[in-house]
C-alpha cells in the first residue's frame, strides 16, 4: 500500500499562494531527506550564469532527477525550501513562478522561500531542498519470494 500525503491548507489562516500549510504522511512510510539540489549540470558546471529562471528551471531538473535515483519524483514531494540570493520580493518572485509552473508544485506541498546573501557556488542564484514520500514498490506475493536464508 502506497501512502499518499495529505496536503492542507487551513482554512482558518491566510490562504498561502500556492503552497500548504501542512503535510502528513502516515508513519512507516519512507521518505527521501533530499541534499540541496543546485544549478549545475552534470560536469559541474554551472548552467544560466545571472539567469534566475534558468537556475530555478535546472534546480528542479536535477531535483527531479535525485528523486527518481530513489524511487520517488516531484509529486511527492512534501516539503521544500527554495534559497535564492537577492532581497527583494521581485527576484524571490522570478524563481517562485519557475517552481509553480513546475511538477515540484503539483502538490501543492509545504514550502518556504527564502531570500539569501550568497549560496555555496560562485555564481550560484537558487537551491531547494526536499523531503519526499518514497513510494512502496508492490513485490511478489509472498509465496513467490524466494526462500529467507538463515
Amino acid at each position: 500500500m502506497t501512502a499518499v500525503p495529505e496536503r492542507t491548507v487551513v482554512p482558518t489562516l491566510f490562504p498561502p499562494p500556492g503552497y500548504a500549510h501542512a503535510a502528513v504522511v502516515e508513519a512507516g512510510t519512507r521518505l527521501a531527506f533530499m541534499a540541496g539540489s543546485v544549478p549545475l549540470d552534470p560536469a559541474g558546471r554551472l548552467v544560466g550564469e545571472g539567469d534566475i529562471a534558468r537556475q530555478t528551471e535546472q534546480v528542479v531538473a536535477n531535483l527531479d532527477e535525485a528523486l527518481r535515483a530513489v524511487g520517488s519524483d516531484l509529486s511527492q514531494v512534501v516539503a521544500s525550501t527554495v534559497y535564492v540570493v537577492g532581497d527583494t520580493p521581485a527576484v524571490l518572485d522570478e524563481a517562485w513562478e519557475v517552481v509553480r509552473a513546475s511538477g515540484l508544485h503539483a502538490g501543492p506541498h509545504t514550502s518556504t522561500l527564502l531570500g539569501t546573501t550568497c549560496l555555496g557556488y560562485r555564481g550560484q542564484l537558487v537551491e531547494i531542498t526536499a523531503t519526499a514520500v518514497v513510494p512502496a514498490v508492490p513485490g511478489p506475493p509472498a509465496n513467490d519470494r524466494p526462500a529467507e536464508r538463515p
